[in-house]
């Protein structure tokens, strides 16, 4: 168990792309119009409550399926890859509609702790350790709840361009990570 603030800061950077909370507002905007009162801790909590299911059991839940890490990383990287896809082109891979409304569903799970960073956190498993990854998880959770608690604030504070200029950077930065996530899984070198 060793702590590496430049393996928490990668981490962190994954996660947060990944879970993506600043572009994210409008929709957890448009659910807040839709369904009422939003509660943010329960949101978190219920969130977190899934990242740390996987981060702990992740491995035995696919040893059933007979599935190993880094097969699990090739396949999240696939996923990180089209979702920073979907970010940078604007094009819609993933159906985001889940059925019932609010705090927990659709917010907490799957737009907060989905498939896709639910795998990330699995892929994530074959590069960091275990303490480095929860740090990291930990400090997304904090940023998850603060714009939770503040998303219409920050909507007025960052307006449509800024939101937008956002996910489009974070997009690439999922891609070249899903890139590297293939890579490094794979045993592919590539030139430098």
């Amino acid at each position: 168990m060793q702590i590496n603030f430049l393996d928490i800061l990668a981490c962190f950077m994954v996660l947060f792309a990944i879970i993506d909370m600043p572009g994210s507002i409008p929709i957890i905007l448009d659910i807040k119009s839709k369904t009422g009162n939003i509660h943010p801790w329960k949101a978190t909590l219920v969130s977190l409550s899934i990242f740390l299911a996987f981060l702990v059991f992740g491995d035995k839940l696919l040893s059933v399926f007979g599935i190993d890490v880094g097969s699990f990383a090739i396949a999240g990287a696939f996923i990180i890859f089209l979702i920073g896809m979907e970010m940078v082109l604007g094009a819609e891979f993933f159906k985001h509609d889940s059925p019932g409304g609010g705090t927990i569903v659709p917010i907490a799970f799957p737009l907060i702790a989905g498939a896709g960073s639910i795998t990330t956190i699995l892929s994530l498993r074959a590069e960091y350790a275990t303490i480095n990854i929860l740090i990291a998880l930990l400090l997304n959770m904090m940023i998850v709840y603060a714009v939770l608690r503040l998303t219409s604030r920050i909507e007025r504070l960052l307006g449509p361009t800024w939101l937008h200029i956002l996910k489009k950077f974070f997009g690439i930065i999922l891609i070249a990570i899903a890139i590297r996530l293939f890579v490094n899984n794979t045993g592919i070198s590539l030139p430098q």
